[in-house]
């Protein structure tokens, strides 16, 4: 082949040459890229059975607080029972017709089986006494002066509270003692 001024080029082939190929070069890309794949799998069953564990655990968070907006909304009808039964006063209760004391009887056998309906679905009740303040389960309404008690010691159940699980429902509205030796 000649150029435009006549002088001779050189021919070009036009298959590639051939290079030659090391095999332990090959086997090493290859072992390199296996290694990759095992990490991407090994990387990707964690990251499912990750997912796998949280979807569990939603599941049984939704089982089990699922009907805490239901609960709550419940507990005035738990309040208005206890109101009811708190309404007849201990010496008056020996003295009551029949038929009313029936009607409280029925009262009170009304709010236990919603108590202990309630606690299939997790929510318990929270134990009345002497104890700690605790602002995650406590609300103070008030403060009583106290001497003969630690500053902060529940005094007073106005409202009892209500878990659900280990959340807090409803806190428990408290009175609380002012004034006492420091805890």
């Amino acid at each position: 082949m000649n150029d435009e001024n006549g002088e001779n080029l050189p021919q070009q082939d036009n298959a590639q040459e051939a290079t030659p190929v090391d095999p332990a070069a090959q086997l090493e890309t290859l072992r390199a890229e296996l290694a990759e794949a095992k990490d991407r799998l090994l990387r990707t069953l964690a990251e499912m059975e990750n997912l796998r564990r949280r979807t569990e655990k939603e599941v049984a968070d939704a089982r089990l607080y699922g009907v805490a907006s239901f609960a709550r909304e419940s507990l005035a009808l738990a309040d208005n029972l206890r109101r009811a039964i708190a309404a007849f006063p201990v010496k008056a209760r020996e003295e009551l017709e029949p038929h009313v004391a029936a009607l409280l009887e029925g009262v009170e056998l009304t709010e236990r089986d919603f108590l202990s309906r309630l606690s299939r679905f997790g929510v318990k009740k929270m134990e009345e006494g002497d104890s700690r303040f605790d602002p995650n389960k406590h609300e103070a309404l008030f403060e009583i002066p106290d001497e003969s008690r630690p500053a902060g010691t529940v005094a007073q159940w106005i409202e009892p509270g209500y878990m659900i699980g280990e959340r807090v429902l409803r806190p428990a509205k408290v009175g609380v003692t002012k004034g006492g030796p420091k805890a």
